[in-house]
C-alpha cells in the first residue's frame, strides 16, 4: 500500500519555468520528481496545490506524493533537501490519509504581491519584487482593492487561455470554470505599506490563471490615474479580460500558504 505524503515547500521561482513539468525546461514539479527517483528509485509525479507560473515564488506551497519507500517522513525531508537545489526547500513532510490531495483537499490560499517603491531597488531584492519607483496614489489603490472583497465573478481578471482554469488546472472548456462552484470566489484583499514596499495580500477559495497579477495590474492603473476607482467595479461586471489592465510581472508574486480542513 503506497504511503501518501504531504510536503510543504518553499521555493525561489526565478530560475524555473513554473510548477508544472515541461520537457527540456526546469520546473519545480520536474525537479522534485527527479530527486524522488534518485532517492527511492520510484517514478512519481508530486501534485501541487496549484500551478505557480514561471518566476512566481512560494513561501509555503503544498504537494502530495504517493511512494512505497519506508524512509521516515522527517528523514525523507532531510534527504530531499540534501539533493534539491538551494532554491527549493522541503520545510516539512507528513504522513497523510490516502484521500488527501494537495489541490483537491485545499479550502483556501493566500497570495501576496510585493512592489518596491524606493528609488533604487537593492540587488538582493530585485528578483522578489516589482520595482515601481514612479508616482502612485496608493490611497486610491487601497480603495479599489476593497471593491473586489467578497464573492465575485473574476472572469475579467483571468488569463485568456482555453487550456487552463483555476490555479492553472487543465480543463476542456474554459467556460465551464466560470459556470462551476468556482465562478463566485471569496477574495478578501488589501494593500498595506511596509517600509519601502507596497504589499497586496489576497485570500480566496480558488484563483483563476493570472488572476492576482491581473488584479494588481489594474490597481496600478488606478494608482497612476489611468483608471478611476469605480472602474474596478465596472470591469468586474463586464466579465471581459480585455477590460482590465496588463498583467503585473511575476517576480513580485508569492504563494504564502494553503489551508486545509
Amino acid at each position: 500500500m503506497p504511503r501518501n505524503l504531504k510536503l510543504t515547500l518553499s521555493y525561489d521561482g526565478h530560475d524555473f519555468a513554473g510548477w508544472q513539468i515541461q520537457p527540456g525546461r526546469p520546473t519545480i514539479q520536474g525537479t522534485l520528481a527527479s530527486v524522488f527517483e534518485h532517492l527511492t528509485g520510484e517514478k512519481t509525479l508530486p501534485q501541487g496545490s496549484g500551478r505557480t507560473d514561471a518566476g512566481v515564488h512560494a513561501l509555503a506551497q503544498t504537494a502530495s506524493v504517493a511512494i512505497q519507500s519506508p524512509i521516515p517522513a522527517a528523514n525523507l525531508a532531510r534527504a530531499l533537501n540534501d539533493i534539491l537545489p538551494r532554491s527549493i526547500r522541503v520545510l516539512k513532510a507528513e504522513e497523510m490519509p490516502p484521500d488527501f490531495h494537495a489541490r483537491k483537499s485545499a479550502v483556501a490560499k493566500t497570495y501576496q504581491y510585493r512592489i518596491f517603491r524606493g528609488e533604487t531597488c537593492p540587488p538582493f531584492l530585485a528578483r522578489y519584487v516589482y520595482h515601481h519607483p514612479y508616482p502612485l496614489e496608493e490611497a486610491r489603490m487601497i480603495q479599489a482593492a476593497a471593491l473586489v472583497e467578497g464573492e465575485h465573478d473574476f472572469t475579467s481578471f483571468a488569463a485568456v487561455d482555453p487550456e487552463r482554469g483555476r490555479d492553472g488546472e487543465e480543463i476542456n472548456n474554459v467556460r465551464t470554470i466560470y459556470r462551476s462552484e468556482w465562478k463566485r470566489q471569496r477574495a478578501p484583499a488589501a494593500w498595506e505599506r511596509q517600509g519601502e514596499e507596497l504589499l497586496y495580500t489576497v485570500r480566496g477559495n480558488g484563483f483563476l490563471h493570472h488572476m492576482v497579477r491581473n488584479l494588481v495590474g489594474t490597481f496600478l492603473m488606478v494608482g497612476k490615474g489611468s483608471l478611476k476607482i469605480e472602474d474596478v467595479r465596472r470591469i468586474l461586471e463586464l466579465r471581459d479580460r480585455s477590460a482590465a489592465a496588463a498583467t503585473a510581472p511575476a517576480s513580485g508574486l508569492f504563494l504564502v500558504g494553503v489551508e486545509y480542513e
